[in-house]
């Protein structure tokens, strides 16, 4: 019977709201009524943050910002490319503490 589960507590895909389909396009956006979202107005397409709307309006539909709009998205790049500046040297950071801390310990072991 659909909705019911299958072996050890498990649901079908069909009937889990969760579960988006290539058949059905929905995006997978598992939103709370008490979270604020942002909706594109060309698309429709739901986001989490003011933000990645932002990027999205820019990215996907240029020839329908206003300059307001446009302003947006481009504060939102430089907000975005500062982010990843950010986590570059975090990750930069990180690998070179792990390999001198592994050169150490093997220094160390033999």
């Amino acid at each position: 019977m659909p909705g019911e589960p299958h072996g050890r507590g498990r649901t079908s895909p069909s009937s889990d709201p969760s579960v988006a389909t290539a058949s059905t396009r929905e995006p997978a956006f598992d939103g709370r009524a008490d979270e604020s979202t942002a909706r594109c107005p060309y698309c429709d397409h739901p986001f989490r943050r003011d933000r990645h709307e932002a990027l999205h309006r820019g990215l996907e539909h240029p020839e329908r910002l206003s300059d307001r709009e446009r302003a947006a998205f481009e504060r939102a790049v430089r907000e975005e490319d500062g982010e990843i500046r950010r986590f570059r040297l975090y990750a930069l950071g990180v690998l070179v503490l792990l390999y001198f801390g592994l050169l150490i310990l093997a220094a160390f072991v033999v």
